[in-house]
């Protein structure tokens, strides 16, 4: 119980794994595990409590270091002999957080290591010399974590690819900085085009996509069957991957979980206009080498990763990285958001996008100011009615971003295969006071260890969020989402599931009144089914100025301006309703 704090803050975005403790022993080899790649041979394991066979941490490409930071991924240098895939790879670089499980002295710590461009592969079981004739959808799964977090180890594919005969691909790339940087140095001397790009973590991924349609075969995928599925800063990376003209033809279905459709412009990302941002690329370079100095690639990919981490560091806050850049080389200049009107202009595969009911109330759980410890251990909305209001107009608000919007421009555009969703799920169990289905809802994250059919994925917190009484209806929700997911996979339409007893999802619609959106819930919640709701930012706005949970003008105001920052069509109803003085929300 004393860890309910903690518990709470891993489900940020579903660690599973720490810092802190000993490495487990690597599970053993098998022999039927044994496959060639083009690169070489590899051996893995096979997953005991699903039978799955699982490969970990397999070169992808070439170690991004030295001359090769901050540039373009390059394919992995072969190798002899049979590598043996049974551990898992060593992390990307990135500051260590309470998600991590470590002591508050160790948060920003800097830990993994460049040499980080690996995936892991689950699979049914087959026979090497069968897998090449087996064509299994595959699905490649890109991590979330705001692209400065997170690492392959934390997401287990093995129930996924057993239960529904499908290849589960889990890759890394490189996070933050050194992800994503836009400066002229970094550009010179670049010998391909793509070293011209500012965006190395989505090169990374296409890197990925590559890999698999050179490689999968091996595995019993079908290079011809790719989908690309992401939660969050991953969804993100679906929507960017979606606009890339560099990844046409690499994937063939995508599903954007929680993610956003946003990008910087070059121009403010390398920090050429008349106030540059402190994150930008001229801002932080002679920080990293060092002032007076000269600014050049050389220097800057000498520069030891502690100096990049460090240079993003202010007397008052730490810096966040920009990424997703609209680089005109891999992502389109106008934006990746630019592109969803015109079917021509993106690749327009199959499209799943949605959003959790519930996003806020994970991050908001967290804020002290919104929720209390009882007896210094268990939280506690300090006001129940403002924590749900507070948490409900945001969490609509990322859905008309992430969903309605860009689903309504893809149809519009003449796109008929979208189709989105809304995770609704919030049966968590108590802990003495503290109600976790209320505080943490369908937060943030929440729908992962349902798609994955893994209720594992949140290390000790699963004994407060996934108890036997809510046993029965999430396995059913599960089974349904997964069901939904693989089809979509298998056939590039979610339909009725992988056995055709489920409801229709049927595809996004324009029309008045038309069936656009499903639901998932457990069954007690009203199952699985479609709807015609149809959310807008104007309706978001109409329903917050009426909301008697809101007391006082203040809080409006908090609430408004947290729906209304990335929504600028929202300013004139900000000056006419919150004067200065009044804006009460956090910065971002």
């Amino acid at each position: 119980m004393n860890r309910i704090a903690l518990l709470l803050t891993v489900l940020a975005l579903s660690a599973c794994s720490t810092a802190t403790g000993k490495a487990a022993a690597p599970p053993a080899t098998d022999p039927a595990t044994a496959r060639s790649l083009a690169e070489g041979g590899v051996l893995g394991y096979v997953d005991a409590p699903t039978g799955a066979h699982v490969w970990r941490a397999i070169p992808f490409a070439a170690p991004p270091v030295g001359d090769l930071r901050w540039r373009a991924p390059r394919p992995p240098a072969p190798w002899t002999g049979q590598r043996v895939s049974a551990k898992p790879a060593p992390w990307c670089p990135q500051q260590l957080s309470a998600l991590d499980g470590v002591k508050k002295e160790r948060f920003g710590e800097i830990v993994g290591q460049e040499d980080c461009l690996y995936l892991d592969v689950y699979a049914p079981p087959m026979a090497a010399d069968s897998a090449p004739q087996a064509k299994l959808p595959v699905m490649m799964w890109i991590h979330g974590g705001s692209n400065t977090w997170g690492r392959a180890e934390q997401y287990d594919g093995a129930a996924l690819a057993a239960r529904y005969k499908v290849v589960v691909v889990v890759i890394q790339y490189r996070l933050g900085a050194l992800g994503w940087m836009a400066m002229d140095a970094l550009r010179q001397g670049g010998t391909l085009p793509d070293d011209a790009s500012a965006n190395f973590g989505t090169l990374d991924q296409i890197r990925a996509l590559e890999w698999i349609r050179q490689d999968i075969g091996a595995f019993g995928g079908d290079a011809g069957r790719v989908t690309i599925f992401g939660e969050s800063a991953g969804g993100h990376n679906v929507a960017a991957l979606l606009s890339s003209p560099r990844a046409k033809g690499l994937f063939h279905r995508a599903i954007i979980q929680s993610g956003s459709f946003r990008s910087t412009p070059i121009q403010e990302a390398e920090g050429l206009e008349q106030f540059p941002r402190a994150e930008s690329g001229v801002t932080l370079a002679p920080k990293i080498i060092g002032e007076g100095n000269p600014i050049t690639g050389a220097a800057l990919r000498a520069a030891p990763v502690k100096a990049i981490y460090t240079a993003y560091k202010t007397p008052d806050e730490q810096l966040d990285p920009i990424r997703i850049i609209a680089d005109g080389v891999v992502l389109p200049a106008g934006g990746v958001d630019s592109v969803l009107d015109s079917p021509a202009a993106f690749n327009a595969v199959p499209v799943i996008t949605g959003t959790n009911r519930d996003e806020m109330k994970l991050f908001n759980v967290l804020n002290p100011t919104l929720v209390k410890m009882v007896f210094g251990k268990l939280p506690m909305a300090r006001k129940a009615g403002f924590y749900d209001a507070v948490s409900d107009y945001p969490s609509r608000m990322w859905r008309v971003n992430a969903v309605d919007v860009p689903a309504s421009r893809m149809a519009a555009g003449g796109l008929p295969t979208v189709w989105a969703y809304r995770f609704d799920w919030d049966e968590e169990g108590r802990v003495l006071v503290s109600n976790l289905g209320r505080l943490l809802g369908a937060g943030h994250s929440l729908e992962i260890p349902f798609v994955f059919g893994h209720f594992e994925l949140l290390g000790a917190f699963d004994r407060f969020a996934f108890t036997k009484h809510n046993e029965p209806g999430r396995i059913a929700l599960s089974n349904a989402m997964m069901s939904y997911w693989v089809n979509f996979a298998a056939t590039g339409a979610p339909g009725r599931g992988v056995d055709g007893k489920l409801p229709e999802w049927k595809p996004w619609s324009n029309a008045p009144s038309a069936d656009r959106l499903m639901i998932f819930d457990s069954p007690a919640g009203g199952g699985w089914r479609m709807s015609a709701d149809h959310e807008t930012s104007q309706r978001i706005v109409a329903d917050l100025l009426a909301d008697k949970r809101v007391k006082t003008p203040t809080q409006r105001c908090d609430i408004l301006t947290r729906v209304s920052r990335d929504n600028p069509e929202l300013g004139p109803v900000m000056a006419a309703r919150c004067p200065r003085g009044l804006e009460a929300g956090p910065p971002r």
